[in-house]
């Protein structure tokens, strides 16, 4: 690097917001500062002579900046710090850093393998051409697009409503107590968590969108194989490094995606695997199939897969296999049944005859020998746990006390008569919403209790960003576990957060009644749980700057309203660096002359999809009107002192 961009590097690494935590320069922020004549890029380029002299031109005694020189300086190769040729043989050939022959395990390779998806994920995106950076090529716009999200609109939810969130609850270590369901892109959402939430979760549950084409979830819903792969991986690589060592990812998927899908999670998560759990989510076969699918999948992945199988929970017992505990013998310790006392094999010390109380000698049947050595059989006889049947002559068995019985080790086959089934799920659904429930394909109740249940402990964290109609969120908050979720489409007021409103219940006056009651949600589990209602969680959503623009662009009736949002766009929002926004107002009448869908289409590919939302770096950047509310709750929930200066803040961040 010569002097002359040594001078302008440090000069322009002045200003916090040109330049990303490594202290690199945000390339495209400074292009788009250029392209808006920003007033601080301008002071900082004019300050210094030898600067001023190259990109400005003296004309009567005013200097006149030279935008399209300044650009193309800094769309250079001098300002890459890597080239493509250096990467051309490596992008999409390899895994965690390492060639495809340096590996032996199989490996999914693909189109935009090394790549984050730029850009929104609902369905006003599915005739968009995808747009993707490159991770090696393109990493500056991917810590720019990575940042912590300033957070704003707080709201806490309680029995007696909505409140104004004050101070965020946290234990003796510091840590969030805090019921989270945050607004957003849930990608920028999980990278926003990392700064506080890093290895902190137990467990996460997500229902992606399946990729079929046709589900009623709010997301795009219709990418192809690699896209949708691409989509997943920016998401699932992120919330592993939120996942605790002894952590599960539960990931509920179709038959359309399950299998590209494992492969992937196998080289994200190099020996986690741990079951693909077969739900039967149906009650009777698909009439208009010949073949009609009767289950999903549940991928279930962890980071240490011995750590986590050491901690996991059996399941309980059902009723039915509690009715099967009988005590013939009143034995004082209560009902038992009997379970069979050999193993299969031969062990030498587990060759041995046993003689019973009415003296009937017996030893291990062919290919078979005792369960215990002979030693551990004489405990367990004087302790009578050993059965030899009502006249004590039978061969011997082993008792099992349902007293002491933990339950049993789950199986990867889950039929729906014990975990529920999609109708069961709609019809909760209506129950809590309506017969207009948005969801076709809502997950019941009991399928999350028995998740929950398996991978977490009470006060454990569980996640689910996909939240939908924030089933994970409800079934969590029922047994007592700290849940976060994440949700950017516009149904998470109605749906989203009114269901975590009806199981934390609502201090209401009945009909005929004196005094209030706890109103609270009833079904599901709340009976198996016994639940009574009672908690409260806290909302905000990620701060939007772009996205608002797109959400203005997308819900716009006519081309009237369009226009009058252009010409917001120019003012206050951040524009894609190569567009020329004078040619596209020298256009303008042909611009009118598009259809309202192709006017749309037009002003979202000029939007910078990096800055949907405000960057922390930002907080105390005057443009984008942070409160001093959000300030105090955003540094709070990021765990950041009051500084004096934005370059404090950035060192902490």
């Amino acid at each position: 690097m010569n002097k002359f961009h040594e001078v302008l590097t440090e000069q322009l690494s002045r200003e916090s917001n040109f330049i990303n935590d490594n202290g690199d320069l945000k390339k495209f922020i400074i292009i788009d500062a250029a392209y808006n004549i920003n007033p601080r890029l301008i002071e900082l380029l004019i300050e210094i002579d030898e600067i001023k002299n190259k990109f400005f031109t003296e004309i009567k005694g005013h200097w006149v900046f030279d935008i399209n020189l300044f650009v193309q300086y800094m769309e250079n190769k001098n300002f890459l710090k890597d080239s493509y040729t250096r990467y051309k043989n490596k992008i999409g050939l390899n895994i965690n850093g390492k060639f495809l022959n340096q590996r032996n395990e199989v490996s999914l390779v693909r189109p935009f393998k090394e790549c984050v998806l730029e850009g929104g994920q609902n369905k006003e995106d599915q005739k968009r051409p995808e747009i993707f950076f490159n991770e090696l090529l393109a990493q500056e716009e991917i810590d720019q697009l990575f940042e912590p999200k300033i957070l704003t609109n707080w709201k806490r939810y309680t029995t007696d409503g909505e409140e104004k969130v004050t101070k965020l609850k946290t234990d003796k270590k510091g840590n969030i107590k805090e019921n989270l369901i945050i607004k957003g892109n849930n990608l920028l959402a999980l990278h926003s968590l990392l700064p506080r939430f890093e290895e902190k979760v137990k467990l996460i549950y997500i229902d992606p969108p399946y990729n079929t084409g046709n589900d009623s979830f709010g997301y795009n819903d219709n990418f192809n194989h690699s896209t949708w792969l691409t989509f997943m991986k920016n998401r699932l690589e992120t919330a592993k490094r939120l996942l605790r060592k002894d952590g599960s990812i539960w990931i509920n998927i179709g038959d359309e995606e399950a299998h590209y899908l494992k492969v992937m999670l196998d080289s994200i998560f190099p020996k986690g695997f741990i079951v693909n759990v077969l739900w039967q989510k149906r009650t009777s076969p698909d009439s208009r199939l010949v073949l009609g699918d009767a289950h999903d999948h549940i991928l279930v992945f962890s980071k240490d897969e011995r750590n986590f199988r050491e901690r996991c929970n059996p399941i309980p017992l059902t009723d039915e296999q509690k009715r099967k505990f009988k005590n013939p013998d009143n034995d004082p310790k209560g009902a038992w049944v009997s379970t069979d006392f050999t193993a299969t094999g031969f062990r030498p010390n587990q060759m041995y005859e046993i003689t019973t109380p009415k003296g009937a000698k017996y030893s291990p049947p062919p290919r078979k020998c005792w369960s215990k050595i002979e030693s551990e059989f004489f405990k367990l006889d004087k302790e009578d746990r050993i059965w030899y049947g009502i006249n004590g002559n039978a061969m011997p068995r082993r008792k099992t006390y349902l007293s002491e019985s933990k339950g049993i080790t789950s199986w990867s086959w889950w039929a729906n008569k014990e975990v529920g089934h999609n109708q069961e799920a709609k019809q909760e659904s209506i129950n809590l919403f309506g017969i207009n429930s948005p969801f076709s394909t809502p997950k019941p109740e009991k399928l999350l209790q028995r998740i929950i249940h398996i991978g977490s402990n009470k006060g454990d964290i569980v996640l689910d960003f996909f939240a939908g109609s924030s089933t994970t969120a409800a079934v969590a908050h029922k047994m007592n576990r700290q849940f976060i979720t994440i949700e950017q489409m516009d149904y998470i007021d109605t749906i989203t957060v009114e269901r975590l409103k009806k199981v934390i219940g609502k201090n209401e006056k009945s009909e005929g009644e004196l005094l209030e009651k706890l109103m609270y949600d009833e079904g599901g589990i709340s009976k198996v749980v016994n639940w009574q209602g009672g908690g409260d969680f806290v909302y905000c959503e990620l701060k939007k700057y772009n996205q608002a623009f797109i959400e203005q662009i997308e819900v716009a009736k006519d081309s009237k309203k369009l226009l009058k949002i252009w010409e917001e766009m120019k003012e206050h929002s951040f524009i894609n660096y190569n567009v020329d926004i004078k040619k596209q107002d020298d256009e303008i009448e042909d611009f009118k002359e598009l259809t309202l869908q192709q006017q749309k289409d037009i002003l979202l590919q000029i939007l910078n999809k990096n800055q949907l939302y405000v960057n922390l770096s930002s907080i105390d950047d005057e443009d984008f009107k942070v409160s001093e509310e959000d300030k105090k709750l955003t540094k709070e929930f990021y765990d950041i002192k009051a500084e004096e200066n934005s370059e404090q803040l950035k060192a902490e961040i």
